[in-house]
């Protein structure tokens, strides 16, 4: 049975709500009458003359195209004019309607990036890159030392920026305690032998990491560099987990603390499995260019991500250790590279289709009403490795 346009708009909207966009993006309905009836709709990324082809032998009533179809004014629409005014033509002239979420879907929760995010590893923070949540609260930095050791990952983190609280600097919260751990054959233990359970008097320490995008970051790799162990126990808590209103949890992007830091070949291969891609492109610092990633000598333990084309965003976040998103400019890369972060391309719509199934089953759940969706068949990469 169809349902009104109006309704599924409803249910587009409460997914990816439309305030959560860019504001130079062109999201929402695109060509239709709300009033229209709509029984069968098709999900795409980049609505082609091959894809309202598709919609029309499928018999849909509306295009859901997560790339604005209608992004700079149209001066004409005739079927013998650029493909880009041939496919409006082509589906206003079927009666199809054309809808799209593109950033509002990229900034929500659970949307676009989280999706990316979660196939990354564990983490013990996840935040948005466009959202103030870390200028405005801050963070709080957790880790465990051995006593002997305390003061000199406490002043490392100190020195990185942590520990600013109002007009007074080098702040910190300690409390001593025993920390037990067992090496497993492979390890590198600083204290102890394999296969045998060990108890160490270890200081918890806590500090504040305030005002700027990219100090927890940093602050992390200090902690990796003065502490001892070659796999330390950090914690990071959002300070406002209990303040932030809905959507300030939500924007543009996303930067993850992993729970375990990992090389950037495990970066890649976690990426690539996720996307589902035999290939990605690597740049990390010389001179391990062109060698097996493997052997790059520091691990990563903050990634930050954005699905298409995240170079100009990640200009707001340069305290990463790794940087993935579809494609950037090739000076924007160099820069990164430059400073000694790790950058991974997978290709820009690579890192956004494979996201339209789970798009497609929360639409499902979401809009009340027998409404058949399906995800294009035409729509793909234009392009292929060869």
């Amino acid at each position: 049975m169809a349902i009104k346009l109006r309704k599924v708009l409803m249910g587009l909207k409460q997914i990816a709500p439309e305030r959560l966009a860019e504001s130079w993006d062109k999201v929402g309905l695109h060509v239709g009458d709300p009033e229209q009836k709509v029984s069968r709709a098709l999900l795409c990324i980049d609505m082609t003359e091959a894809v309202v082809a598709e919609a029309v032998k499928k018999r849909c009533q509306l295009i859901v195209a997560y790339h604005p179809p209608i992004f700079d004014p149209l001066k004409r629409m005739t079927a013998d004019g650029p493909w880009t005014q041939r496919r409006i033509w082509q589906a206003t002239r079927a009666g199809l309607a054309v809808y799209s979420p593109h950033t509002a879907l990229d900034a929500v929760r659970g949307g676009t990036n989280d999706w990316l995010c979660d196939g990354l590893g564990k983490a013990s923070f996840r935040g948005s890159i466009g959202s103030e949540f870390e200028r405005r609260y801050g963070q709080k930095v957790v880790v465990y030392v051995p006593r002997d050791d305390a003061e000199k990952v406490r002043s490392a983190m100190a020195e990185a920026g942590a520990g600013g609280i109002g007009n007074y600097s080098d702040c910190s919260f300690n409390v001593d305690g025993i920390g037990t751990f067992y090496p497993e054959l492979g390890s590198n233990p600083t204290i102890g032998e394999h296969h045998k359970l060990e108890r160490v008097e270890e200081t918890r320490i806590e500090m504040i990491c305030d005002h700027g995008a990219g100090l927890t970051g940093r602050v992390l790799r200090a902690i990796r560099e003065a502490h001892p162990y070659e796999e330390p126990a950090i914690d990071v808590f959002d300070l406002a987990d209990n303040y932030l209103a809905e959507d300030e949890e939500q924007g543009a992007g996303r930067v993850v603390f992993l729970k375990q830091p990992i090389t950037p070949a495990t970066l890649a291969s976690r990426v690539k499995k996720r996307l589902g891609v035999k290939h990605v492109k690597l740049a990390a610092a010389e001179p391990f260019v062109g060698t097996d990633p493997d052997l790059y000598p520091g691990k990563l333990s903050s990634v930050a991500v954005c699905v298409g084309s995240g170079g100009s965003l990640f200009e707001k976040y340069p305290g990463a250790d790794a940087y993935v998103t579809g494609e950037m400019q090739h000076h924007q890369v160099l820069d990164l590279v430059q400073q000694g972060r790790v950058v991974l391309l997978a290709g820009h719509t690579n890192t956004e289709r494979p996201y339209l199934p789970t798009y497609r089953e929360r639409l499902i759940e979401t809009i009340e009403g027998k409404l058949d969706w399906e995800v294009s068949e035409a729509d793909r990469v234009p392009w292929v490795w060869k």
